[in-house]
């Protein structure tokens, strides 16, 4: 349904890190790494195909910018539940903040285990598997 979504961020080298660090346990690569006139931006995806993006702030005064998307938050799909466990544990040592632990998440449909972080940025991540059978 979606081709890519992209946001910006405050410190796009502390950003690019996280993003790196974190989403490579999940089996996804940052794919691309240019300058626009707006600034820095990184791609990542799989398969050749970037449909994550992130960017330098380069308005970081407006209202609308950086972490203040009302309800707003991005599900990465995950290959498996030790890999929700360790990308949970390295986004908290980059800096994110808890959101809700690896956990399986029935409520939601049967076999959704998912882990959920707040990123320096101040961005809802989560990452989710939906054929948990545990």
């Amino acid at each position: 349904m979606f081709d890519h979504i992209s946001f910006s961020v405050n410190d796009f080298s502390q950003s690019q890190n996280f993003y790196d660090e974190t989403l490579k346990i999940l089996g996804i690569e940052r794919l691309m790494t240019f300058d626009t006139e707006e600034g820095q931006v990184a791609g990542y995806g799989v398969n050749d195909k970037p449909s994550f993006w992130i960017g330098a702030d380069h308005k970081p005064n407006l209202q609308e910018n950086v972490g203040n998307a009302r309800g707003f938050h991005i599900a990465f799909l995950a290959p498996n539940v030790e890999s929700i466990k360790n990308w949970y544990q390295k986004c908290l040592e980059l800096g994110a903040k808890d959101n809700g632990t690896p956990g399986s998440r029935p409520e939601y449909h049967p076999g959704y285990y998912a882990a959920f972080v707040t990123d320096p940025n101040g961005w809802r991540l989560e990452a989710v598997l939906h054929n948990y059978q545990g």
